[in-house]
């Protein structure tokens, strides 16, 4: 079973940042790349930016050229700098690792237990 360390989450006026942080141990192998997804209330989850352990970014149109997503394969360690921050951003924040392309695809795989971000004045 996975175990997720995530950090950073918080209370943030708009315009402001913040950086997440999120370490997986407990994956038995080779994973296919780690990501943030977020839900906020009423919404659905949705992903936000995910890296492949090969090195490919996919960010979200929502958030291109404000959130910047970085990782480290050998323990398994994803970042997310979050700049520019807007009140609809607010939501919870999801770690994700995605074990096979397919939890990529069909957005499952292990998820952490979320941290909150709330973009308020």
């Amino acid at each position: 079973q996975v175990q997720f360390a995530e950090s950073g989450g918080g209370l943030v006026q708009p315009g402001g940042s913040l950086r997440l942080s999120c370490s997986a141990s407990g994956t038995d192998s080779g994973i296919f790349g780690m990501g943030w997804y977020r839900q906020a209330p009423g919404k659905e989850r949705e992903l936000v930016s995910f890296i492949t352990t090969s090195g490919t970014i996919i960010v979200e149109d929502d958030v291109k050229g404000r959130f910047t997503i970085s990782g480290e394969n050998s323990n398994n360690t994803v970042w997310m700098q979050m700049n520019s921050l807007k009140p609809e951003d607010t939501a919870v924040y999801y770690c994700n690792v995605a074990h096979r392309r397919t939890d990529y695809v069909f957005r499952r795989g292990s998820f952490g237990q979320g941290s909150l971000v709330a973009v308020s004045s």
